[in-house]
């Protein structure tokens, strides 16, 4: 049953937009990672024939309790895939409902005029040209290691590194076993597209993490110097939280929350691969959390990346594009502007970043506005990184403060990030990364504005 859970958790992973299939899958925990893959994708491919056989079946009516992504998963290896491998209650479960299930498939073969169930799926479409060339970002961890060295080990290991990119047209004409360093974000290295690191010693050995560099920005500019405490509020599957540990140095304090506890545990791993310490990671909804409680009265950055459509994300593996009905938009950017209320309500809260990875406006400019015209002059929206080429959309004045990200123009998943600080004086110490002053900002260094940021030092620990 633990193959059936994990899968399950993987799409769900999906859906909410946390990651694309690999790193997913990569990162349940899941000790035979090729067959949880392999499950999974096929589970993906006869997505919309398993979900026209459950409704079909009204499998999901007569099993209120049945998750529907495990109900897919279930449903397609007991039709599809080489028999169900579980035993218990989910077994049992499925058993029972196999003759409806079956009659319901012959029907759908039937209306279909064909005779194999292959038959039945709509052909495979291949990615855009501008989702085909995204590169595989890959982020040093420099709580255990520095960029210096984690490029001196994929040298050892036959890599060519080209030094920093000049241009993200630059980005686009990688290949083979070749490398950069991003222009935009210093510790970020570029691979050619579909370079597979899951199972390099730096990867599993948590020195470097394989993150889309659109998903780097929140963390990146929201910046908090070392000693500050920060929420990440919506934190699975933690790879922006481990970012904030890095940018803190593990000097302050992280409040973590996600509402679901395999997730929780999920992320508790990670987090220790990463070296992360000085994070509370929490079980908990975080509009349930209060901005009064002492704990949080020191709070003075918040990273918010709440749920959201995914529609951003390539497309990395089958059935994994989403295309949100107009009913579940509405729903995710009311639960959007209620998280994003709820985290500005913090007292002591100086700047906060918004992010999701979708294009829609609704999930985007048009919570931040809503927001904003709520919250009244409390709080601003800052232009920060504005050597960034891709703007927020015309949706109100000021928009263009905010970013957005595409495969086209910047190659990276499809994102979008608001930076807000509020407008009191004397709210909480000036900003390290200052609101339209520099071009590429070295967030975390506890600098004034105007002042030369710290040289970084140099890492003792050397990757081996």
């Amino acid at each position: 049953m633990a193959l059936y859970s994990a899968a399950a958790a993987v799409l769900a992973g999906l859906e909410r937009g946390e990651g694309g299939l690999k790193s997913l899958v990569y990162n349940s925990g899941f000790p035979h990672v090729r067959q949880l893959y392999a499950l999974v994708s096929e589970t993906l491919r006869y997505a919309p024939v398993l979900e026209k056989l459950l409704d079909g079946a009204a499998l999901l009516q007569a099993e209120k309790k049945l998750p529907p992504q495990l109900a897919k998963v279930l449903v397609y290896d007991l039709l599809f895939g080489k028999g169900l491998k579980c035993g218990g209650r989910w077994k049992a479960l499925a058993r029972r409902h196999r003759a409806r299930l079956e009659a319901e498939l012959a029907r759908m073969k039937v209306r279909h005029k064909v005779s194999r169930n292959e038959d039945l799926l709509a052909p495979v479409q291949a990615a855009s040209p501008a989702a085909s060339q995204v590169p595989r970002y890959v982020r040093v961890n420099t709580l255990k290691t520095c960029v210096d060295d984690v490029i001196d080990f994929f040298k050892r290991q036959g890599y060519s590194y080209l030094g920093k990119a000049a241009s993200v047209e630059e980005l686009k004409t990688l290949s083979g076993k070749k490398f950069l360093l991003d222009l935009h974000l210093p510790e970020l290295l570029v691979f050619p597209p579909q370079t597979d690191l899951h199972d390099n010693l730096l990867y599993t050995s948590g020195h470097i993490i394989l993150q889309d560099k659109a998903s780097c920005l929140p963390a990146f500019l929201l910046g908090p110097a070392a000693g500050s405490h920060v929420i990440d509020a919506c934190a699975a599957p933690g790879n922006k939280t481990s970012h904030l540990a890095a940018i803190l140095k593990n000097k302050g304090q992280i409040f973590a929350f996600d509402v679901d506890p395999k997730r929780v545990a999920t992320m508790n791993t990670l987090l220790t691969r990463a070296g992360v310490t000085g994070c509370q990671l929490t079980q908990q909804d975080f509009l349930t959390v209060d901005p009064g409680d002492p704990k949080y009265s020191r709070v003075t950055h918040i990273l918010l990346d709440p749920s959201c459509s995914g529609s951003g994300m390539v497309t990395r593996g089958p059935g994994e594009e989403v295309t949100p009905s107009a009913e579940r938009l509405q729903a995710l950017a009311g639960f959007q502007r209620r998280v994003l209320s709820h985290a500005l309500s913090f007292p002591a809260l100086w700047r906060l970043v918004y992010s999701t990875c979708s294009v829609h406006r609704e999930e985007n400019e048009d919570v931040v506005r809503a927001v904003l015209q709520e919250r009244g002059s409390a709080f601003r929206l800052v232009t920060a990184f504005p050597s960034w080429p891709c703007r927020g959309l015309a949706a109100f004045p000021g928009a263009e403060s905010c970013l957005r990200a595409s495969p086209a123009e910047t190659l990276t998943q499809g994102f979008f990030v608001a930076v807000l600080e509020r407008c009191a004086e004397g709210a909480a110490a000036p900003s390290s990364l200052p609101a339209a002053s520099e071009e590429n900002p070295q967030p975390g260094e506890g600098t004034e504005p105007g002042a030369a940021p710290r040289k970084r030092k140099r890492k003792k620990q050397r990757v081996k």
